[in-house]
């Protein structure tokens, strides 16, 4: 019976196999990952956003970041030696000598398989000669010619030679091991038993038990443990003057290498504290708020935010600490709510407050753009400084934002700006009209419930908000560009303007509402007068005298009765029953058809939530937006919002603020929340948030109107007898009343 053998590889060759096949699994995947992507594409993309982010410092060293970077050409390098070995590796096998080839005794013997028995043996007897051992021939040769020999000649070594391959029969079962013979020879057992234990034992558990214990210490938002504990001790009152009273440890150097306390530290950070003043807080004395890197880092964020020079090596330590803070502030954020909401479902601590939560992302926008938070946005714009605000905030142009500097016409804003030149004025143009200008939509619904627009008390109430993302000057281009009106048209509304022009002492609400009498006035006059006069009674008219304005409005109010009186004289010539029964039938038709409509369109909106809801939840978006534009941030960061819902009145969050990460064009939320248990109306506030610039958030007013809950149903309508059921029923009652009255009668 055939056994089993297992054989190191003593030439190699196997070994050759395993090696290419190990280097390959390798090379190729390490190619796809590192190898670096084309920079000329890089080189483009910053190209094209040098005319908009030019001065911006994060585009500054990105462009320093890749003339200095040494990284990819050490990464092309160590590929291509990769791949050269892998070339070489298969090259060799490639050459390798089959060692397990099929036995074949006409190649031994140097014949053809027609040859005959004469030719044969005469084939035989000349090798013999030839490579016998007695005659100084090679002995393993001559022994290869007598079994190829025996295989063709003997009948039985034939037989065994066709059915098993081989005229010895079958053989033991071969395995090779892809190791070379000088690994487990007994001289080498010493230094390979070495190898294996500090490889297996020792370098591997360190580098596993290294990448763990670093791993563990951070979220999955990689921030540090420690700070999120930190930040449980979220106090109810942060206000932005006292926001540092939650300071990470993201910035001590025992917990984070990137964090160095300086020498120099001991002298610059003092100067540092003096220029800022009263700004900061130096008293407190636990910790970790007295130890020297926290002091540090609230002061260089703090001189960051002032636009205050400061030397090259704390720069460094503030471009470190700054690009920290809108990840630990997002951090600080998320922390809050899911206090908030377990304090609403539990109670039992105080939660922070609905204003501490929004100072967290004003302090986001404030640290993005270098500025404090009494600053005016237009400081966010290139070549503006402290100075020149007063041309923009004079009585002439009223400008304080954004959106009015934008919303100006062409002349005036360039007459205002007239301080800049030409090209700086193209440039800041350039950087406004490339600012975003979100437009919002909401919906409110009770999703997965018959009547979904009916809020009863205590349901889940979803508000799908469709955000729709365009730029400044695309928005503002449409609303100057209108047409013109007609010169009367033109006059009249300029009269309209002056009359309800708002004087000094005149308060603002009480001008609208006078206009929104004068407005309802108007429409009233043009109301269908009443029959009588359509049918010819002249109305009455004061004092005889109508102004030339008056006739235009008297025709159409004639118009208007006529119109009227033809109607209801054609309501009044359908007087039969006959005629109101078909028309009824014709109304009730079409209220079901608009019914089933109706129907079939929720249908299908709800469809398609639900599968959007599907793909929203399988595809991955990129986090990639549009890059922001700061002038003080050092590195590229993308737009990024904050969207949430609150009650103004009680300053409380009514849902989890949903970070939108991948606007681009159009993105749709949905938040949820639970209805108030109490039935009536209710005035809530979508909020949409900027994490990165300042004077672009947008407040949205929700009505909410709560009914109560329907009661629960004692009897299911699927258990309702059907009408034929109910009709043979009486039939049976019948006929029994019949037999007994009949009983009655035969007695």
């Amino acid at each position: 019976m055939a056994g089993q053998q297992f054989q190191y590889d003593d030439s190699g060759n196997t070994f050759f196999y395993f090696l290419t096949s190990f280097v390959g699994l390798i090379v190729i995947p390490a190619t796809y990952y590192l190898w670096p992507r084309d920079q000329n594409a890089e080189q483009l993309r910053l190209k094209s956003l040098r005319r908009v982010h030019g001065r911006c410092l994060w585009y500054r060293l990105r462009l320093m970041k890749s003339q200095q970077s040494v990284v990819p050409t050490l990464k092309k390098a160590a590929l291509l030696l990769g791949w050269a070995l892998f070339i070489f590796l298969a090259y060799k096998v490639s050459t390798l000598d089959r060692e397990y080839q099929e036995y074949n005794p006409w190649e031994v013997l140097n014949l053809d398989q027609s040859a005959s028995v004469a030719e044969i043996k005469k084939q035989f007897r000349v090798l013999s000669l030839k490579f016998h051992p007695d005659k100084g021939g090679d002995e393993a040769m001559f022994m290869r010619i007598t079994k190829a020999y025996k295989a063709l000649t003997d009948e039985d070594a034939r037989q065994i030679w066709e059915n098993y391959g081989n005229p010895d029969g079958p053989g033991a079962t071969r395995f090779g091991i892809a190791l070379p013979g000088w690994i487990v020879d007994q001289k080498n057992s010493m230094l390979v038993l070495l190898v294996y234990g500090l490889a297996f034992m020792v370098i591997l558990p360190v580098v596993v038990g290294t990448w763990w214990y670093r791993s563990i210490r951070y979220s999955g938002d990689q921030i540090l443990i420690n700070t999120t504990q930190l930040f449980i001790e979220f106090p109810p009152h942060l206000t932005l003057s006292s926001w540092s009273d939650c300071d990470p440890f993201e910035f001590d150097p025992r917990s984070n290498k990137e964090a160095i306390i300086r020498p120099t530290d001991n002298v610059e950070v003092p100067q540092l504290i003096r220029e800022l003043g009263s700004i900061i807080n130096v008293k407190k004395k636990e910790p970790p708020f007295c130890y020297p890197y926290s002091l540090k880092a609230r002061v260089l964020l703090l001189a960051q935010l002032a636009r205050m020079d400061v030397s090259e090596d704390l720069e460094e330590d503030q471009r470190f600490v700054v690009r920290k803070c809108p990840a630990l502030l997002q951090e600080m954020i998320n922390v809050g709510c899911q206090l908030t909401m377990m304090a609403n479902s539990r109670g039992g601590f105080h939660a922070p407050r609905l204003v501490s939560i929004e100072n967290c992302m004003k302090l986001s926008q404030m640290s993005v753009q270098g500025l404090q938070e009494a600053k005016s946005p237009l400081l966010q714009l290139p070549h503006f400084e402290e100075e020149h605000l007063r041309y923009c905030i004079s009585k002439k142009y009223k400008v304080r934002t954004l959106q009015d500097l934008v919303s100006l016409k062409d002349s005036d804003r360039r007459n205002m700006l007239r301080f800049l030149g030409e090209e700086k004025y193209d440039e800041v143009m350039g950087v406004l009209s490339s600012l975003p200008h979100i437009t919002m939509e909401t919906k409110l619904q009770v999703l997965d419930d018959e009547d979904s627009s009916n809020i009863t008390a205590g349901s889940i109430v979803t508000v799908t908000v469709t955000l729709t993302r365009k730029k400044m000057c695309e928005v503002f281009e449409k609303e100057q560009v209108a047409p013109a009106l007609p010169e009367d048209a033109a006059a009249a509304a300029q009269a309209d303007a002056g009359k309800n022009k708002v004087k000094g002492w005149q308060n603002k609400s009480k001008v609208t509402k006078k206009a929104a009498k004068a407005k309802k006035k108007k429409l009233t006059k043009k109301k269908p007068l009443p029959q009588q006069q359509a049918k010819g009674d002249k109305p009455k008219q004061a004092n005889g005298n109508v102004a030339g304005n008056d006739v235009a409005v008297k025709e159409e109010d004639e118009e208007a009765s006529d119109k009227g009186s033809e109607s209801d004289e054609g309501e009044g010539n359908k007087d039969t029953p006959s005629e109101r029964e078909e028309e009824s039938d014709k109304q009730s038709d079409a209220e079901m058809d608009q019914m089933g409509g109706d129907d079939e369109q929720e249908w299908k909106a709800l469809q398609q939530s639900i599968q959007r809801r599907e793909r929203a939840l399988l595809e991955t978006k990129s986090k990639v937006t549009h890059p922001v534009y700061s002038l003080y941030f050092p590195e590229e960061k993308q737009e990024w919002w904050w969207l949430y819902i609150t009650d103004r009145r009680d300053q409380t969050l009514v849902s989890m603020p949903y970070h939108v990460c991948t606007l681009r064009d159009t993105e749709e939320v949905e938040l949820k929340f639970p209805a108030p248990s109490k039935t009536g109306n209710y005035q809530y506030s979508v909020v949409l948030r900027s994490d990165s610039y300042m004077g672009l958030d947008q407040i949205k007013p929700l009505k909410l109107e709560v009914h109560e809950a329907k009661a629960m149903l004692d009897n299911h309508p699927q258990w309702d007898i059907p009408d034929t059921e109910e009709e043979e029923e009486p039939d049976d009652s019948d006929g029994i009343e019949e037999s007994e009255e009949e009983e009655e009668d035969n007695d």
